[in-house]
């Protein structure tokens, strides 16, 4: 597992990097003003479809459902139920897209209701319009990668993604060259997105096609059992997005906080992104087949190395990500239009988000457990609760806080929902977890606190060391410090006998089973 886990968050990591470089060109050019609001809160629009469809989200359901089928009729039958999966999918994002379209003004103001009565309205309408066809394409990007990830062939899944922030990314360098205006460079990129989901569905259709024979549209009752599974855990799956969402329709009606939401929040995508999306990817396949196989040891230990993987890279990452939150946000995004105030803005919301992160992880690890039992719904009831306490915590502290307010409600909706995912998978099924992983999580922490620490402290120091400097010593000095960090991180856990390099060469280089190798 461990092997697969890795190829899928090196695809992940990868693309991240990549959205990195993609988000601050978009920082460049469209800064954070009522112009960079507009392009923001539509491209929320398109950030929460790609997470429930395209970055494995459908995954979580169609993996188990696949897998009965395959077994049941063989892989004629697991061929034809896909096929009816991808024309039925398909034609309902072609439909949906269209009425989202024509209803587009109403949608913009539900998700920015801030917006209303300005100028920054139509500019969003405009903008989300333009990105709509990525909908479209969504649909049966989404169901091949699920077939591949049935199949255990991840890494075309990984690095799929990478053609979405190449496209924009090749986009943004022509218009830094003709310097376009703002609202014309968001115009620009908005039409790239559906252009970027179109390259991505080329590129799958000419590996996994086969998989999905014949194309049919279907609505009859194993259909329509199949969805009534699916879009539950779809909508679960999104979690983090929602939330996100959540904060920015109440954020929408302060200058600048969507932006700054949505920039801190890309920052906490990068570590989730490695986790969450391997979790769904990796986890399901094998709690699936354990479940199956009726194997319980099996089960006991993918569950414990995904919690130890998800513990172990989540929380340094949000110690790291609260120790250099204003070196991380200057670097990466305080250039052209974006200012220092806005480097001030983002990086406060950037603390209380990473808050968040260890929920979030923690409901990503936790959540294959129950969509390997095809129990959509108590992940969806969790995601929601999670939405309301986020929403009412929001429209309290953003009053009173302003920005980093209502970024303290995402992170306190983030863990209403793991705290609710506990408790119902504590009390349906129980989550156990081998002595190993007893003994390796308290020493995991541990070695996290002790790099956090003294992480917090050389960023202090080096801080007032630099002062004003610019040119490339700052980002030099950050990434020593990230470098120091993980080395320090390393050390602690070899030291404390979590693990050391032998074990850790010997888990990748350890094959999956036949019916998991790409």
């Amino acid at each position: 597992m461990i092997r697969s886990f890795l190829t899928v968050s090196t695809g992940t990591l990868t693309s991240r990097l990549l959205g990195f470089l993609r988000d601050a060109m978009i920082a460049a050019l469209l800064g954070a003003g009522p112009v960079a609001d507009a392009f923001l809160a539509a491209f929320q629009l398109v950030n929460v479809v790609r997470r429930l469809l395209s970055e494995g989200a459908l995954n979580a359901a169609l993996v188990p459902a696949w897998l009965g089928v395959r077994e049941a009729g063989g892989p004629t039958a697991a061929a034809a139920f896909a096929g009816r999966v991808l024309g039925t999918v398909s034609a309902a994002l072609i439909a949906a897209s269209v009425l989202i379209a024509l209803a587009m003004p109403l949608v913009i103001t539900a998700l920015a209701p801030g917006f209303a009565g300005h100028a920054t309205l139509q500019l969003a309408v405009n903008d989300a319009r333009l990105m709509l066809p990525y909908l479209a394409f969504a649909g049966p990007v989404t169901v091949m990668m699920a077939l591949l990830n049935a199949q255990g062939r991840f890494v075309l899944t990984a690095f799929s993604p990478l053609l979405f922030n190449l496209a924009l990314i090749g986009v943004m360098i022509a218009l830094l060259g003709w310097r376009v205006g703002g609202i014309d460079a968001a115009l620009a990129i908005a039409a790239t997105v559906g252009i970027a989901g179109l390259l991505q569905l080329l590129m799958l259709a000419m590996r996994g096609a086969g998989a999905a024979t014949p194309l049919r549209i279907s609505f009859d009752g194993e259909m329509l059992g199949f969805f009534g599974k699916a879009i539950p855990g779809m909508v679960a799956s999104a979690g983090p997005q929602w939330l996100i969402v959540a904060g920015a329709i109440i954020a929408s009606s302060s200058p600048s906080a969507v932006s700054w939401l949505y920039f801190a929040n890309r920052l906490i995508e990068l570590p989730l992104g490695i986790v969450g999306v391997a979790m769904g990817t990796v986890l399901v396949p094998e709690l699936t087949r354990a479940l199956r196989g009726n194997d319980r040891a099996a089960m006991v230990h993918a569950q414990s190395r995904g919690l130890e993987l998800a513990v172990g890279l989540a929380l340094p990452a949000t110690l790291g990500l609260i120790a250099l939150s204003q070196p991380i946000v200057r670097l990466l995004f305080e250039h052209g239009l974006f200012t220092l105030a806005d480097t001030k803005g983002t990086a406060g919301a950037l603390v209380w988000l990473a808050l968040g992160l260890p929920a979030h992880v923690l409901v990503k690890a936790l959540s294959p457990a129950f969509f390997a039992r095809e129990n959509t719904v108590t992940p969806l009831r969790a995601t929601l609760k999670g939405i309301v306490v986020a929403i009412v915590a929001g429209f309290v502290l953003g009053r009173l806080f302003g920005a980093g307010g209502i970024a303290a409600a995402v992170a306190c909706g983030a863990w209403s929902s793991a705290l609710s995912l506990i408790r119902h998978g504590a009390a349906a099924f129980g989550f156990s977890i081998d002595p190993e992983a007893r003994r390796r999580l308290p020493r995991i922490v541990l070695a996290a606190f002790a790099m956090g620490g003294l992480l917090w402290l050389a960023a202090h120091f080096t801080t007032q060391l630099s002062g004003n400097v610019q040119g490339a010593v700052p980002a030099l000095v950050l990434l020593l410090l990230i470098a120091a960090g993980m080395i320090v991180y390393g050390l602690a856990l070899a030291v404390l006998g979590v693990t050391g390099w032998r074990q850790t060469l010997n888990a990748i280089r350890t094959a999956p089973p036949d019916d998991l190798r790409a």
